[in-house]
């Protein structure tokens, strides 16, 4: 819970993101490169400074290795993000490790594009490998 301006909004932490939710499939064309793109205009999660819901648009694009991120058991996993207080940067973090812990792909990119708030505009884009670890 957050006092924020005078009214308490009650948000849970980050152990209520559940991981284990995703599922994954074979991905049966391994000598073939495949860009997957995923996205959702139901992105939501809690800001911790302000205890205001952010709400955004989720895209994920990924070359899958051996796995396929099973579609119903992500939009679970997204769910559990609904009540939890998290910055926006750390969310996109956050996804990204899951994800490439789940999937084990040969590179991902997520990107939250969060509706404008108090007249501010955030992108937030995380990539794996991390471009900076391999040059």
């Amino acid at each position: 819970m957050v006092q924020a301006e005078g009214r308490t909004f009650p948000f849970v932490g980050e152990e209520a993101i559940r991981p284990e939710l995703l599922e994954t499939f074979a991905y049966e064309y391994k000598g073939r490169e495949a860009e997957i793109t995923i996205q959702t205009e139901e992105w939501n999660c809690v800001c911790p400074f302000s205890g205001l819901p952010d709400f955004g648009t989720l895209t994920i694009r990924y070359v899958p290795n051996e796995r396929c991120l099973e579609l119903k058991s992500l939009k679970y996993y997204l769910t559990t993000y609904r009540q939890v207080g998290i910055y926006q940067e750390h969310a996109a973090n956050r996804l990204l490790q899951d994800l490439v812990a789940c999937v084990k792909p040969k590179r991902m990119e997520i990107t939250l594009d969060y509706r404008l708030r108090g007249g501010i505009h955030t992108v937030v884009t995380v990539r794996y490998p991390n471009p900076a670890d391999t040059g």
